[in-house]
């Protein structure tokens, strides 16, 4: 704590903002004083706010009470000094601190997905590996709209029109909004957040920012952190920023793309390759894992009615468990690279996904792959969209049922953990089917 009270006052902070990240990836906490902060060394949350769904409701009480204290007692959440981050576009000078769940007895909370992944990298840390991952998180600039009826229009960029069509890796379409990225990038440097390329991607007024290979909690933590970070940044230049999966109508969806390799926490190797860079057992077994366990983990890739969207057909996202190389058509892609960087690219998540349960999910199914010395497909060479030698579950009920019944997912995570976020993920269906869509209005209206 003298650390982080030292780096508070280095720089001048008079405002704490404590946060920890629900289910869903919302950031929820209270606002300190500085003083205030360093005196209670930590805050006290309601353990409730880890089951609320992304609409602020809670799950049904058998769920609730089955898993939290009937009194609604609090936690104790402890701050992180390594995650620390000065906010740039606050009036006062202010700092969001990423605070860890305990109960009262000291326990990690296990329904904290900050605790999710820490668990997960516990298994690798047992068997002397340390995780690499680096995200790529692709998002829609749009105007603004105070009506979530009408659909979403592309912004008006310096030429003062709008995008049209694709513009696929245009440096010209993404120098439109170059004052809005001057901001995002001086504050994401201000925030110690290392992004890496900015990418024009497929859709209208689509991009994609990469991040630089690291940490897996530190990664999870830059991504919640760039998140608002690249909303703020919009709103201040007139626009929105979303991370929907499948925002707009007729355009690709958005992913959170994971790069992840292991390396022996002894020697620094890279596992997944032999020496003279060809790829290892381990590695077969890590991508096999990822093939067989995916579509039990699919509500921590795919979390929303909304994602499963971008896996219609005739959409440019993998739907699919096939692994090749270079092959940008299977959800899982092996980059070419040397043996140092051999990695493998789970191409599945959404944009939407919270960045501490995708990266964990990953992280967990490759590692189950490894223990079972499971066997992979055959690479695929050609266009892996049609295949479906591994099915995927195409509605978010369809994938919790998965979850649910996994005796993976229990053994790893446990029970407390799938059952509430199984319950979060129900809860905000049903609350979805109680809204009439425009959809319903247009064609059912007058018409049945």
């Amino acid at each position: 704590m003298q650390r982080l009270a030292t780096w508070l006052k280095e720089n001048q902070v008079t405002e704490v903002e404590c946060v920890v990240s629900d289910l869903t990836g919302i950031v929820r906490g209270k606002i300190s004083p500085v003083d205030k902060f360093l005196y209670e060394k930590g805050m006290h949350l309601p353990e409730s706010v880890l089951l609320q769904t992304v609409t602020g409701d809670w799950v049904d009480d058998d769920i609730y009470y089955s898993l939290l204290d009937p009194a609604d007692i609090d936690m104790v959440c402890i701050p992180d000094p390594d995650a620390v981050f000065l906010l740039p576009w606050t009036i006062e000078p202010t700092a969001q601190v990423i605070h860890d769940t305990y109960d009262r007895k000291g326990n990690p909370i296990m329904l904290s997905p900050r605790n999710v992944l820490k668990r997960v990298l516990a298994l690798y840390a047992e068997q002397g590996w340390k995780p690499v991952v680096a995200p790529e998180m692709e998002f829609y600039l749009t105007m603004r709209c105070d009506d979530p009826d009408l659909p979403l229009q592309p912004p008006v960029g310096r030429s003062g029109r709008p995008e049209t069509g694709r513009q696929s890796f245009s440096i010209e379409a993404a120098n439109e909004f170059d004052p809005l990225f001057e901001d995002m990038y001086d504050w994401c440097e201000y925030q110690g957040l290392e992004i890496d390329t900015l990418i024009h991607e497929e859709g209208t007024a689509q991009m994609e920012i990469n991040f630089l290979h690291g940490d897996p909690l530190a990664l999870a933590d830059h991504v919640l952190v760039f998140k608002r970070t690249m909303r703020e940044a919009a709103m201040k230049h007139g626009v929105l920023a979303t991370f929907m999966a499948k925002p707009i109508s007729n355009e690709p969806g958005s992913a959170m793309h994971l790069h992840q390799s292991i390396i022996d926490a002894n020697t620094g190797d890279n596992i997944f390759a032999q020496p003279d860079g060809s790829m290892s057992d381990l590695f077969r077994h890590h991508i096999a894992g990822l093939q067989r366990y995916i579509p039990q983990l699919m509500p921590m890739f795919a979390p929303n009615v909304n994602s499963y969207r971008r896996f219609l057909p005739d959409t440019s996202a993998p739907v699919n468990v096939e692994w090749g190389m270079e092959n940008r058509t299977c959800g899982l892609r092996i980059p070419e690279s040397n043996a140092k960087n051999m990695r493998i690219e789970n191409r599945l998540a959404g944009a939407d996904a919270n960045s501490y349960l995708a990266i964990a999910a990953s992280l967990l199914c490759g590692y189950a792959g490894m223990m079972e010395r499971l066997e992979p497909s055959a690479p695929c060479a050609g266009r892996a969209y049609e295949l479906k030698n591994f099915s995927l579950p195409t509605s978010i009920e369809t994938a919790v049922v998965a979850m649910e019944n996994s005796a993976m997912v229990r053994r790893y995570l446990g029970d407390a953990f799938t059952d509430g976020y199984v319950a979060v993920k129900r809860a905000e269906h049903e609350n979805f089917k109680r809204v009439i869509s425009s959809w319903e209005r247009e064609f059912l209206l007058l018409s049945v």
